[in-house]
């Protein structure tokens, strides 16, 4: 075990204090003073379902590297299971989380009303994108992840000539025993999938889906790593970060921009009024909202929040997108309803 005496002690105290010097002088004077209230708390938890592992601990790290001295808990699941636990938290009245980040938006509106959100709207969301500036007139909760959602197929077993095209294609019976799909039970996307598909289609979309024998994982990513693996061949509601991210790792693998439209899951984050280190959240909505969130995110393949961050690379442009969403109503009251048909349907 490495002793330290109280001149290595004093080192890397006084190290840490020099980077956070310098670190304070480089930012605006509105993330200084949260930056300063935010070193006495050292740290904050987010609660996220909304990027993949690799993603958020890359995020957690360029947040402590822009500001020295305050950690990120990088607590990540399915947006479902995030949620979960948020809901056991506050019914314990045990504040554990900072920030909430979920795929669901419809998780919000719930918040929202349960009075559980602290009120804060961060200067650096005045330059979002303008589709997403203002994710709630009232700012309890703030833009945090744009997702694209379609389909995606293994380039080794199935020719693009033959890939689907549209949703309602990997109802074919050919297509039985060569699909894999996440579930809405576990995965805030999915479940937003899941309405807008019974919204488009009514139900019997998925009864016909069931005949073919779909692969049911729990995240919307579970299909691509089935893909990889060469069990099924095609990938249903596929998230396209993690299949761009999974391509440029070389897997053969190719996204299908549905005819009939794009799931676009654009999901926000909010800081629980509970927070136990609120100042750090505060600061953590502010790097969310500026540019080196999204630049890293751009390295994982995500959508960009803000115009000065470009689209990642083999990403569609979203103005070149025909896109499609339940709205926050739909998504708030759907969701339920076909987690649970789901089981019913598919039985899992």
């Amino acid at each position: 075990m490495a002793r330290f005496g109280r001149r290595s002690v004093f080192a890397i105290g006084f190290g840490l204090t020099a980077a956070a010097r310098a670190a304070a002088d480089a930012l605006p004077d509105h993330e200084r003073a949260l930056y300063d209230a935010a070193q006495r708390e050292g740290e904050l938890t987010w609660y996220t379902g909304q990027f993949s592992a690799e993603t958020s601990e890359a995020v957690g790290r360029a947040f402590t590297e822009r500001y020295p001295g305050v950690r990120v808990n990088v607590t990540r699941s399915t947006s479902q299971v995030a949620y979960q636990r948020l809901s056991q938290d506050m019914r314990a009245r045990t504040a554990q989380c900072d920030i909430f980040a979920s795929t669901n938006y419809g998780h919000f509106s719930v918040l929202k009303r349960q009075e559980a959100l602290l009120r804060f709207r961060p200067r650096n969301a005045d330059g979002l994108l303008e589709s997403i500036r203002h994710a709630d007139p009232e700012d309890f909760y703030q833009a945090s992840y744009i997702g694209l959602y379609m389909m995606a197929f293994n380039t080794t077993r199935v020719n693009e000539a033959d890939a689907p095209k549209a949703w309602r294609d990997v109802l074919d019976p050919r297509w039985r025993d060569q699909l894999s799909v996440g579930h809405p039970g576990y995965s805030g996307a999915i479940g937003l999938w899941a309405v807008q598909m019974r919204k488009m289609f009514t139900w019997d979309y998925f009864t016909q889906l069931e005949r073919n024998r779909p692969m049911i994982g729990r995240s919307s990513q579970d299909p691509i790593t089935t893909l990889n693996a060469g069990e099924r061949a095609v990938a249903v509601a596929a998230p396209s970060a993690t299949t761009l991210l999974s391509i440029s790792r070389g897997n053969p693998l190719k996204l299908i921009y549905p005819t009939d439209g794009t799931l676009l899951v654009s999901a926000p984050a909010a800081i629980l009024h509970n927070a136990p280190h609120p100042n750090a959240a505060k600061l953590f909505q502010e790097f969310t909202t500026g540019p080196g969130y999204s630049q890293v995110a751009r390295r994982y393949f995500s959508q960009s929040l803000r115009p000065d961050v470009p689209p990642p690379e083999g990403s569609r442009p979203l103005a070149e997108v025909t896109l499609i969403a339940p709205t926050l109503a739909e998504a708030e009251t759907g969701v339920p309803e076909v987690r649970e048909r789901w089981r019913d349907t598919f039985g899992v």
